[in-house]
């Protein structure tokens, strides 16, 4: 059906939202065919917003949009025999089935991995909870800002007060991970055979995250606190106020502290600033000489300054700066696809690339997110033959 390294491979989509969308996202990007499996009123995300476009009649929300290109939707009712049936021969003939449900939806349904295996026993299924599949509190709804502050990711980040971070990083993560986990059970399938279930959950995800602020904790025994715009670990590293704009600085390394230090006439070596230690231990007395400095000036000024010395820096930009810097588009980070009510649009592309080739994913096209059932005859007709 498309080019791209996974282009051999069909993924049955039963999830919704964000998590598994994304997930299911990603193989299509590489060019698996994805075919989302919807209930007749659609994945929920087609009606979270606004913002939508489109008439009243074929409007679309721009959140279903950013995690369902390269898929075709075929509408299935899971409660009616005859659809089932409709499941079960994709099932047959898929690569990877992925589903968000809770805990024992899919069993209800009638499709336990036991009959899943029965079915194509080289199936691998991904399964993605909010807390897990077992455990004390496995039957809990997932809810990204809810994983975030339970997971931890809220009580380190912000300034005053825990704050969530500004995308749902906890279902975008648990995503990523499954997507990962399947792809190594591919792997492995082409050795032994057979299928597996992968699992995953928001939890997981964001505790997967932790890195150096869990092991301030599991190893040293010292409880994270809210790391506001500066580095827990690192100084100067962070944001500092300028005349006009904030700029950032990642003094990652004692030269470059003494190539910052040689830029602003500074003595590197002076008492209380001459390690990272204790650069750290003086931090707020930094950043307030830094910015008794840098508000004397706009912040393109620093940031040519900081440029010249080596001293990595950079803006804080707004999305509409980013979608059209000149370098987020040469990485192939903006894609353009015909959406068949909308138009031409403009998407958020895939992270990755291959071979220099230009391309966002591992595909040279790229299909528009699905409308409702927009291939439910091809789909049946292909089961058919």
């Amino acid at each position: 059906m498309s080019e791209g390294p996974l282009a051999d491979l069909v993924v049955l989509d039963l999830t919704r939202a964000l998590a598994g969308p994304h997930a299911a996202m990603m193989f299509g990007d590489m060019g698996a065919r994805v075919i989302k499996v919807e209930p007749p009123a659609g994945d929920d995300t087609r009606s979270w917003g606004p913002p939508f476009i489109g008439d009243e009649d074929e409007r679309e929300s721009t959140y279903f949009l950013s995690a369902n290109r390269n898929k075709e939707s075929l509408v299935l009712d899971l409660k009616c025999d005859g659809d089932k049936r409709v499941l079960a021969g994709l099932v047959e003939r898929a690569d990877v089935l992925m589903e968000n449900y809770r805990v024992g939806v899919l069993e209800r349904l009638g499709f336990p991995v036991s009959r899943l295996h029965e079915l194509n026993p080289g199936l691998i299924v991904l399964s993605i909870t909010g807390f897990g599949h077992d455990g004390p509190e496995a039957g809990r709804a997932g809810y990204d800002q809810i994983a975030q502050g339970e997971g931890g990711l809220m009580s380190i980040t912000g300034g005053r007060q825990p704050t969530k971070v500004g995308v749902p990083i906890a279902d975008l993560l648990a995503g990523m991970n499954g997507a990962f986990g399947v792809l190594a059970a591919l792997h492995e399938r082409a050795r032994t055979g057979h299928g597996r279930v992968v699992r995953t959950s928001l939890l997981a995800g964001m505790i997967g995250v932790h890195a150096f602020q869990g092991t301030r904790w599991t190893v040293a025994g010292e409880v994270p606190g809210l790391a506001g715009d500066h580095h827990p670990s690192i100084a100067p590293y962070g944001m500092f106020a300028t005349a006009t704009a904030p700029v950032q600085i990642a003094c990652g390394s004692e030269s470059l502290w003494r190539s910052l230090c040689d830029a602003l006439g500074w003595d590197p070596t002076e008492p209380g600033f001459a390690t990272n230690p204790l650069r750290v231990a003086n931090r707020d007395a930094l950043i307030a000489r830094l910015e008794d400095l840098f508000t004397a000036e706009p912040a393109e000024h620093w940031l040519k300054l900081l440029a010249d010395a080596g001293v990595p820096s950079g803006k804080v930009r707004s999305l509409d700066d980013v979608y059209s810097w000149e370098q987020t588009r040469s990485q192939g980070l903006l894609l353009s696809v015909d959406h068949p009510t909308q138009g031409t649009l403009n998407l958020p592309g895939s992270p990755v690339r291959f071979d220099d080739n230009g391309y966002s994913g591992g595909r040279s096209t790229h299909l528009a997110p699905p409308t409702l059932g927009q291939h439910n005859e091809a789909i049946r007709e292909w089961l058919r033959s």
